[in-house]
C-alpha cells in the first residue's frame, strides 16, 4: 500500500467543508480564537455534505424493513442502498455482505463472536484496544512490535508455520496505526495469511479516511471501520466481508430483524429461524441515520477525488513532522522510521514536559485540541516510550501531575477537513511552548491536567 506524494496545487487542495471550522474558544489568557480540531483520529468532525444529507432526510426518518407506509418503505430502500454504496466504496467481492454496526470494535467484537470453534488468532500488540482485545475467549497468539513492514511479514510467516494446518485461523492487522500513522504491509500480510491456510481481518478506522481502500485488490477477507472516523459521527459502523462464517454464527443479538420465522414448540420452547442475510446480525431497529451518513461520507470522499485529498494530506504531515523536526525536545514515536508512507496521524513526546500538561497548554492558551494519554493502545505506546509494560495508565487520562515524569504521549491528527492555518498554528504553539514556557498554571483535576483558577 503506497501513499500518493504528487504536489499538493493549492488552488485546487483546499479542506472540504466540515462542521464546527467556525466555532471559537476561549483562551484563559484572554480573548477568543477559532479551534483547531486536530484529533480527527479520535472523532472527525462532519462533513458539511453529510450534514446536509442527513438533515435533507430526516423529516423522512421511518421505521426500517417492518412498515407498509411510504416513510418506512423510502427508509427502508435508503438503508438498503447504503450498502451498494459501502460496497463500492471498499471494493467488495459480489458475495461479500456489508453488515452494519455501531463501531470498528462492535464489528471486531461481531466477528469475534462468530469465529469457528477451535479458531486460531494472531494479532500484534501494537494493536488498537478494538483490534486487540476482542479475541480473548479463542486461541489468540499475540505478535511482537515489529520494526520494519518486512519484519511484519516475516514475524506473521513464523507464527503461522507453527499452528495447527487443519483448524481455522484468524489474523487480524491494522492499516494505519491510530498512534503513528504509519501504513502496514496489508497485502504482504493477506498473502503471508493465505498461504498458510488462514483467513484476515483489516481494521481501517484509521484508513478509510485518509486513503483509498480496495479490498478485492489487498485480498482481505473482512474491513471493518467506524463511521465518527469517516466524517460520519452519527454512532454507525461496517463490517464487511466473507459471508459464510457470519452465516454459520449465532446471531450477534438475538432479536427482531435477525429472525426469519418464530414458533412455539408444544414442549413450550421457542424455535427460530435465522436470516443468513446481513440482517443476521442486525437485530432491532437499524440506525438509519448513521448508516446513511456513512453512505454520504463514501460518496463525498469518492466525488472530492482521492488523488487529491491525499495530496492535500501529506503537504500536511510534511508541514507538521518538518516543523516538529526543528524542535530537539520533541521526539516523534515511529516503529517503522522517518521514510515510512503514514496518513495524518502523529505522535510524540516533548523533553521535559508531562504530556498531558503540554496538551492542555495547547488548549488553554492556543485553542487547539489535540489528544494526550496512551490512546487505547497501551502495549504499542510503552513499547515506543520504553516504559515498563506494568506501568498504569489510564487511555486518554494520564495520572501524572504538571512537572512529573510523563508516562503517555501526545498526538495529533488531521484529514480532509484541516486546514493549513491549524496546522501552522499547531507548529508555531508547540515552538512557544518549548522556549518559553507556558504562560499559564495548571493542576491535576481527575486525572487530567486543567488551568488553575
Amino acid at each position: 500500500m503506497s501513499v500518493s506524494t504528487a504536489a499538493c496545487d493549492q488552488s485546487v487542495c483546499t479542506p472540504l467543508p466540515v462542521l464546527g471550522r467556525d466555532v471559537t474558544v476561549p483562551l484563559v489568557t484572554g480573548g477568543e480564537v477559532t479551534y483547531a480540531a486536530l484529533d480527527y483520529a479520535a472523532s472527525a468532525p462532519a462533513l458539511q455534505r453529510v450534514w446536509d444529507d442527513v438533515a435533507a432526510y430526516a423529516p423522512y426518518y421511518g421505521s426500517v424493513h417492518r412498515g407498509a407506509g411510504y416513510l418506512s418503505q423510502l427508509s427502508t430502500d435508503l438503508f438498503e442502498n447504503a450498502r451498494g454504496t459501502v460496497a463500492e466504496f471498499l471494493g467488495c467481492r459480489p458475495a461479500d455482505q456489508v453488515v452494519f454496526t455501531r463501531s470498528t470494535t462492535d464489528s471486531l467484537n461481531l466477528l469475534a463472536r462468530a469465529l469457528p470453534a477451535g479458531c486460531q488468532v494472531f494479532v500484534f500488540e501494537t494493536e488498537h484496544h478494538a483490534s486487540l482485545l476482542p479475541w480473548q475467549d479463542a486461541d489468540v497468539t499475540y505478535l511482537d512490535a515489529p520494526r520494519t513492514p518486512r519484519q511484519a511479514v516475516e514475524t506473521l510467516e513464523r507464527a503461522l508455520a507453527d499452528r495447527d494446518p487443519h483448524g481455522p485461523a484468524l489474523v487480524c492487522v491494522t492499516g494505519a496505526s491510530n498512534v503513528t500513522g504509519e501504513l502496514w504491509p496489508v497485502r504482504e500480510l493477506a498473502a503471508a495469511a493465505h498461504a498458510h491456510g488462514a483467513r484476515i481481518v483489516l481494521d481501517a478506522a484509521q484508513l478509510v479516511p485518509h486513503h483509498p481502500v480496495d479490498v478485492s485488490d489487498l485480498d482481505v477477507d473482512w474491513i471493518a471501520f467506524s463511521g465518527h472516523k469517516l466524517y460520519a459521527p452519527f454512532g454507525s459502523g461496517v463490517l464487511a466481508g466473507r459471508a459464510d462464517w457470519l452465516r454459520a454464527a449465532e446471531p450477534y443479538l438475538a432479536g427482531g430483524g435477525a429472525s426469519r420465522k418464530v414458533s412455539r414448540r408444544p414442549d413450550g420452547g421457542v424455535d427460530v429461524e435465522w436470516h443468513d442475510s446481513a440482517a443476521r446480525h442486525e437485530a432491532g431497529s437499524p440506525n438509519v441515520i448513521g448508516v446513511h451518513s456513512i453512505a454520504s461520507a463514501c460518496k463525498a470522499l469518492t466525488e472530492a477525488g482521492w488523488d487529491t485529498l491525499v495530496a492535500r494530506e501529506q503537504h500536511l504531515v510534511r508541514a507538521v513532522r518538518e516543523g516538529l523536526a526543528e524542535v530537539p525536545e520533541v521526539r516523534i514515536l515511529s516503529l517503522f522510521g522517518d521514510d515510512a508512507p503514514r496518513v495524518g496521524v502523529i505522535s510524540f513526546v516533548v523533553e521535559g514536559w508531562n504530556s498531558s500538561h503540554f496538551a492542555a497548554a495547547l488548549s488553554a492558551e492556543y485553542g487547539i485540541g489535540v489528544r494526550d494519554g496512551l490512546f487505547c493502545a497501551h502495549p504499542l505506546v510503552r513499547t515506543l516510550l520504553g516504559t515498563d509494560p506494568q506501568t498504569q495508565g489510564e487511555c486518554g487520562a494520564p495520572e501524572a501531575a504538571p512537572g512529573e515524569k510523563s508516562l503517555n504521549a501526545i498526538r495529533v491528527s488531521f484529514g480532509a477537513g484541516t486546514p493549513d492555518e491549524h496546522v501552522e498554528r499547531f507548529v508555531k504553539a508547540v515552538k512557544e511552548l518549548v522556549r518559553d514556557g507556558a504562560k499559564w498554571r495548571y493542576r491535576t483535576e481527575e486525572g487530567r491536567c486543567v488551568p488553575a483558577v
